[in-house]
């Protein structure tokens, strides 16, 4: 057995580099996973930024973790070597907290937080609490597999708790890493889908996707085109830019809900008008359980949802991150180590 394994860490804020690590056993309730893909999230900047609150550097990111169980500690009875298994941001919950007591624990207030308080995926192996994992079908490739577990449970389960019906108009503002699973997962579950973007060179993506009706923002106002259809009775709001999600409010029916799954870094504007006359709403929604990642990738299998990437090496983690960052990939990255390349 080897030693040691390859790791992309942050050293300092702002730095990765490639490093060497020692392999560790699982403790108690943990599987050492072989890692075969790993996401890049725009959520992995809090790490490499060095701006999670209470992050303590260095840190292996990532949180979109596809691999092979080769290892398992005491009191791990479910999972067994050789079976392919996903990590997402949240793995696992201390069960003690108020919200974890009201089994809310999504919003666990001490969650195992993959990237963040423990080593993600940037690399060959990593350790997993098995309480926080999730079983991989064998219709998903491990590189196609990995977005689904932060983007794609994020958008899937944004829209099924939104307590739509099948027919409901639902708009999706942005097209990019999130949006572009967003309207897949509203076309397949039956909703009247709306893609909102800017420029008319993404309408015919948009409809390949599966909207129904394109609307670009650099033509017309997004609420006002919506509320010609009869107002949207949910809009999912992917991308990070709090000037596009505010005024989106007004386009919404009377009780329609705007879902905030991008996280822009300033603050939305509200105009409290259409809140109040209309009873309209906003709220976040904040990825799942390892249960509910079992759910997104079996629907997504069924009706052949898919994220589109782009795949790097492991040793060329920087270069991809950057890529994502600066907007240029197209639409997720993915990390593929030596056991996915194989």
């Amino acid at each position: 057995m080897r030693d040691t394994y390859k790791a992309v860490e942050v050293y300092e804020p702002g730095k990765l580099r490639v490093v060497e690590r020692q392999v560790s056993e699982p403790g108690q309730g943990q599987v050492r996973i072989r890692v075969e893909a790993c996401g890049i999230c725009h959520t992995d900047a809090a790490t490499v930024m060095g701006a999670y609150p209470g992050l303590t550097l260095p840190r292996v990111p990532g949180h979109e973790v596809v691999g092979r169980i080769e290892a398992v500690g005491a009191e791990v009875s479910r999972w067994k070597i050789g079976q392919r298994v996903g990590v997402g941001l949240l793995a696992g919950e201390d069960g003690a907290c108020e919200p974890c007591r009201r089994g809310d624990t999504v919003n666990c207030q001490n969650p195992v937080t993959t990237g963040v308080t423990v080593d993600g995926g940037y690399a060959e192996l990593m350790i997993a609490e098995a309480r926080g994992i999730a079983a991989i079908p064998d219709d998903l490739a491990s590189a196609e597999a990995a977005p689904l577990l932060c983007a794609g449970i994020t958008t899937y389960n944004a829209l099924r708790n939104a307590g739509l019906r099948a027919g409901d108009l639902v708009g999706v503002q942005g097209i990019g890493g999130l949006g572009h699973l967003g309207i897949q997962y509203s076309r397949h579950m039956g909703f009247r889908t709306v893609a909102i973007g800017r420029g008319r060179e993404k309408e015919k993506l948009a409809k390949d996707l599966g909207a129904h009706v394109y609307i670009d923002t650099d033509v017309e106002g997004a609420a006002a085109a919506l509320q010609r259809m009869g107002g949207a009775r949910a809009i999912l709001a992917t991308a990070p830019s709090a000037d596009g999600m505010g005024p989106l409010v007004s386009g919404l029916a009377a009780r329609g809900k705007l879902i905030v799954v991008g996280v822009p870094l300033e603050p939305i504007q509200l105009n409290a008008f259409p809140l109040v006359f209309g009873g309209r709403s906003v709220y976040g929604s904040l990825t799942g359980t390892a249960i509910d990642q079992e759910d997104t990738l079996a629907f997504s299998v069924l009706e052949d949802v898919r994220p589109m990437i782009e795949t790097a090496p492991l040793e060329q983690a920087a270069d991809a991150y950057a890529n994502m960052m600066q907007g240029k990939a197209r639409f997720r990255m993915v990390l593929v180590t030596k056991y996915g390349a194989a």
